[in-house]
This record gives C-alpha cells, structure tokens and sequence, in this order.
C-alpha cells in the first residue's frame, strides 16, 4: 500500500486545500558556530504530556527531551539563550522549575564542551506586580535572580522585568535599577529590551511610553555602565529603530537583534555596522539558519540571502498578533520534525492557536526547507487534523 503525503489543510475561509510537502530539508550540520557574528537561538521547553498535574497551574518538564533540543541547537552552531520568553518565562514556566532548567543546561553545557555556547535569563518575574511595589523589592528580585545565575556559573541575560514597569516612576528609576544591578555583576550582560507586543505588562518601559523617549534613556543606562555591558538584545519589530539604536550604541556594546520580522537585513548590516542576534525563531529554524550563517562566513551574500528569504514568512506567521503567543508555533514545528512526541506544552499553550494557523505554519516550514522527514510530518500534522474533526 502506498501511503500518500496529500493531506487536506484547512484554510481561513473554512475550505480544505490539498497540499502535498516536498523533499526533506537538506541542510548539513556546520563545522562550528558562526565566525561572523555571535548567533544565540532562544530554546524552548517540553511539557510532560504523562504528568499527574493541572497543566494549567503546574509546571512538569519533560527533562530529557528539553535538553536534548539544546544538544541539537549546539549540533547547529548556535549558543543557547536558556530560560528567556520561548522558555515560556512569565507565561507558565515558574521560578523554582525556571532555577533547575538553568542548572540543568549548565551542566549540560559542561558536559558538552560549551559553556562558552550559553548564557541565561534574570529577571523578576517570581516578584508579581502589585500596588505599594518599591523600587528596593525589584532589586533585591533582580539580586536574586541574577545571585543564582551567576552562583551556577552562568552569563546573565538581564531580562526586562513586568514589576519595575508597574513601579517605575519615570527614567530615572529604571537608571536606578539598573545600575545597582549592573555595578554587582562579575561578567557583561546582556540587556533585553522586550516590546509589548512580546508582553503587554512591559509596555512604557525605560520610563516612557513614547519609543523616541524610551530610546533615550535606554542609552543613557548603557552608556552609563557599558563596562558592564555586553550587548542589548532589541525585540521592537521595528527595524529603523534597531539599526538608529545600534549606530549610537558606546564602544564595545552589541546590537543583538530580536526582531523576528526583520533579521535577515539586520543581520547582514550595511556600510555602518550589522547586528548580532538572539533570537526565538532561530528555535524552528536552526538549520537554515546555520548554512545562512556559513554563506554569510564565506562571504557569499547571495546564497545567504536565499537561504533566508523564505524563512520570513514562517517567521512572520509564527510571530503574529497576538505576538507572546509565537511559542505555540515554535513547538509545533518541533513536535513535526520529531524533536518531541507530542504537541503539548507548559499551561496547555498548544490550544493557543487555530488549527487553520498550524496549517499554514506547515506549509511554510516545508517552502523553507525546514521538513526534516515530511513523511513523519505529515502523520503528525494528520494527528493534529484529526483532533479538530479533519478526517
């Protein structure tokens, strides 16, 4: 018996289309990471689909196969960007299971030869937002938080914090902050700036809602305590920002892009700088990714190019509005190309979005090369169709 790859996918209008994937991706493993440019993908995490738990309060990891995505990420070249927001961090993934992922994947990393591959999210985000919330709380939240990352022997990515916005009066609270927190460190960090489109409660952040204003102070704290300073990792979905923002950055200080719309161009730079990365959607498409990286190495811009361009339209697709839940995207794709055996995830966010949105996320992974076995593919996207009634 021949078993076909056509499925019928559902299409926003309520039709079903036939759509049949080609060939596997053919993209090959790197000899290393990239030499051009730093490249940290942002990991998810796996739920534990046989957990005795409520999955909407609880939090149970599937351990092995959570680290095991980071072995495959390493596989590709890139550092890992470990307990970020694709980790889930604010939307399910709580601080005790968020402290023994760090420790987890360090100790992976040590076992894997890359510890120099990995550095991971503080934040505050076990510090709920509250009235009456002082200034001293988000600090010691932040001292906490950045204590343990660093007592586990990792490099900290000083992660935009929901309690500081509730409570900051203004600029100067965040140069406050962020300046107690900057002077105790014992390696540079890495500044997020994440946009409210990533996380509602984070909106004004810097002490102005107004982007311009918000630009101004963010520079203002990186300027005064670049020492400390490795780069910032900008997540504005805005390009023209990204690039005004990187050529005013202090000497030594990296643009690390987080613009998952935008990097392909960010990325190559142009005449007066380029941008690093540290990004979610290098999560689902590490494999090209990494050969556009290897094109970009041997200078070959057109290959780069190519290899890139079809990766933005899954991109734009799995970071669409409502953007903070791009998560669901990034571990379908998983799921389909057989990192993990199910579709399930912390707070049951595979539920948060339609079955005509996945639909269309396979078809795009598969016109970027990014099917790793499209037979595998298809039987669990016929999985997936069948729980929504699609025979």
């Amino acid at each position: 018996m021949t078993i076909t790859r056509e499925l019928l996918l559902p299409r926003a209008d309520g039709s079903l289309a036939p759509y049949a994937p080609g060939a596997p991706s053919a993209f090959a493993k790197p000899a290393g990471p990239p030499r051009s440019r730093v490249a940290y993908a942002a990991a998810h995490v796996v739920a534990d689909p046989l957990a005795d738990h409520n999955p909407t309060l609880d939090t149970r990891l599937d351990w092995e196969a959570t680290l095991a995505y980071r072995r495959h990420l390493w596989d590709y070249g890139f550092a890992i960007a470990e307990a970020m927001d694709t980790a889930q961090r604010g939307m399910g993934l709580d601080w005790a299971t968020v402290q023994e992922l760090i420790r987890r994947a360090l100790a992976e990393a040590r076992a894997a030869g890359k510890s120099d591959l990995i550095a991971c999210g503080a934040g505050t985000d076990h510090l709920a937002p509250r009235p009456g919330l002082t200034l001293d709380e988000v600090i010691a939240a932040y001292e906490e938080q950045v204590g343990f990352v660093e007592g586990a022997g990792g490099r900290v990515i000083l992660m935009a914090s929901r309690a500081l916005a509730a409570c900051a009066a203004g600029p100067d609270d965040y140069a406050r902050v962020y300046g107690r927190i900057l002077a105790q460190v014992s390696r540079p960090v890495i500044i997020h700036w994440l946009g409210d489109m990533f996380d509602p409660a984070l909106a004004g952040y810097w002490g102005a809602r107004d982007l311009d204003a918000a630009s101004e102070s963010c520079l203002r704290i990186l300027a005064d305590n670049a020492a400390k300073i490795d780069g910032i990792k900008v997540s504005l979905l805005d390009k023209d920002r990204e690039i005004a923002l990187r050529r005013r950055l202090p000497a030594g200080v990296r643009m690390y892009t987080g613009d998952d719309f935008n990097y392909p161009e960010l990325i190559r730079g142009d005449d007066r700088g380029y941008s690093d990365a540290l990004l979610g959607i290098f999560d689902a498409i590490a494999p090209a990714a990494a050969a556009a990286f290897a094109a970009l190495d041997a200078g070959d811009l057109a290959r780069y190019e190519a290899i890139l361009a079809p990766t933005v339209p899954l991109s734009r697709h799995i970071f669409r509005k409502p953007t903070y839940y791009y998560k669901t995207g990034v571990v379908f794709l998983a799921y389909l190309n057989g990192h993990q055996a199910h579709f399930h995830m912390v707070g049951g966010q595979q539920s948060a979005r339609s079955v005509v949105h996945l639909a269309e996320l396979f078809v795009l992974a598969d016109r970027a090369g990014l099917l790793l076995d499209p037979d595998r593919a298809v039987e669990r996207m016929r999985c997936v169709l069948a729980l929504a009634g699609i025979e």
